[in-house]
Order: structure tokens, then sequence, then C-alpha cells
């Protein structure tokens, strides 16, 4: 390996370029990640007790590096705690990323998706919600389970239609306050509650609803439409993401089979 004299008394080879650089890469895409939420903050303080300790070590500081050292080995595992629902959500990403398809499709296994007509009861339903202005959240499974969204509910199991969805979330039903769950061209459950985002980047204009949406697909690959009670408006989430539906047709495109996640 050749070595590279940077300030004349730094010897830097080639890998130790390179070692560099993926570890600015990770650091780059963990603070992009971290964005928004309260446990960046955390990673900042983490951050500068490794470089308190790097300069205690580089000046021969051996009380403060022993204390340092002894702080770092404990809050290894205070990381993992602290950062649970992070690391939670980084693995789940991974998990139903490209890789799991290309896995899923190795052994023959075919994502579940909405067939026509249930896509297309679901889009009356939202068109008439919307213009009444009657707040909805309607869930669409795919490939991760959501057993324990569904066990804070009503399980139902009951053919998708229009006006059995805007019956569930007609102001005076029971059953209106919470989320609706599709899954297997079935309406699996009604009145379940949804984890709500940490993220503090939304905009004032997303209510609960909105949030509870986000924080339900930055955790599985299930994507959320959102009606708003307020403005009438309908939003469809995915990956943590919230797009504004400007009308019926663009709906209709989202939740075609073809363009469902995982197709």
């Amino acid at each position: 390996m050749i070595p590279l004299e940077l300030l004349g008394f730094l010897h830097l080879s080639i890998m130790d370029v390179l070692d560099i650089v993926v570890v600015a890469a990770i650091i780059y895409v963990v603070f992009r990640w971290l964005k928004g939420s309260s446990a960046l903050n955390i990673l900042i303080a983490i951050v500068a007790l490794f470089l308190i300790r790097f300069v205690a070590g580089a000046l021969d500081m051996k009380l403060l590096s022993a204390l340092m050292d002894a702080v770092i080995n404990v809050g290894a595992i205070a990381l993992i705690v602290i950062f649970q629902p992070e690391i939670r959500q980084f693995l789940g990403r991974v998990g139903r990323g490209g890789g799991a398809r290309w896995w899923n499709r190795l052994l023959g296994r075919k994502e579940e998706g909405l067939g026509n007509l249930a896509a297309k009861e679901i889009v009356e339903a939202c068109r008439d919600m919307a213009e009444s202005r009657t707040g909805a959240l309607i869930v669409i499974q795919h490939k991760n389970p959501l057993d324990d969204i569904m066990d804070s509910g009503d399980r139902i199991d009951a053919d998708i239609r229009s006006r059995l969805l805007e019956n569930i979330f007609f102001k005076n039903s029971p059953l209106h306050d919470g989320a609706v769950i599709i899954g297997r061209n079935r309406i699996l459950a009604a009145r379940c509650t949804l984890p709500i985002t940490e993220r503090k980047d939304l905009p004032a204009k997303y209510g609960l609803r909105h949030k509870s949406a986000v924080g339900l697909t930055e955790r599985t690959d299930a994507e959320v439409i959102v009606v708003s009670e307020q403005r009438g408006t309908i939003s469809f989430v995915r990956d943590g993401e919230i797009f504004p539906i400007a009308g019926m047709n663009e709906l209709k495109l989202r939740l075609e089979p073809q363009n469902q996640k995982g197709e």
C-alpha cells in the first residue's frame, strides 16, 4: 500500500482513507436518519463523548481515558434501550427493502395487494368521506403482520364495501374512532390504535391521524390512507412520507396492484 503524506506527520494508507470515508458515510446516514427526532440530540452527545475519549487517549491522559472507557462501556447497553424504537425502525426498513423482495421472489412468494374491486370500493368511500368531511384512517396491510395493531381494536373480517367503510367512520358509529385494517382483500379490524411518530418536522396542518399514519408506516410496510375531517383532503402515507392526493384518479393509481408496495 502506498502511504499518503497529508500534513507531514500523518501517514495514511489507501485502506485508512477508505476506512475514514466509510465511517463518515455511516455517520452521515445516521444523522440523516435521525434528523427531526429527539434521538438526534442524544447521538450528538454520544459523538462528543467519543471525541473526548479520542483526545484523552491522544494526549495520554490516563485517568480521563479510564473514566471515559467506563462511561462508554456502560453506555453501550444504555444505547440499545434508548434507541430501541429507532433500531427497530431501521431493521424494519432493511427487512422490507429490496433484499427482502428478491428473497420473496426467489421463494416464489407473491406480495399481498388489493384487488381492483377492493381498490374501487376504497376510492369511492374516500371520495364520499372527503366530500362530507368525515375523518378516516385506512391501513392497507402487506407482508408485515399487524396482529398487535388489530388486537387494539375490534376484529371484523368483512368484505370491502364503500358503504361499510363509510358507516364505520360515521361520527356516531362506535367504531369510528381509530383505524380500519385491510388485508387479504378483507376488512380485518376497526377502531385500531396506531403508533404515533416521534418526528418533529411534520407541518402543523397534520393532526393526530397523519402522525399515526406516519408512525405505522415508519415501522411496517403498510400503507395508510388518511381523510382529513377539518380540510376534507385525502393523503396517502408510505414509508413515513405523506403524499397529498389531488384527485380520485391519483388515489386509484396508487391502489392498483402494479403500483402497490412490493409489486
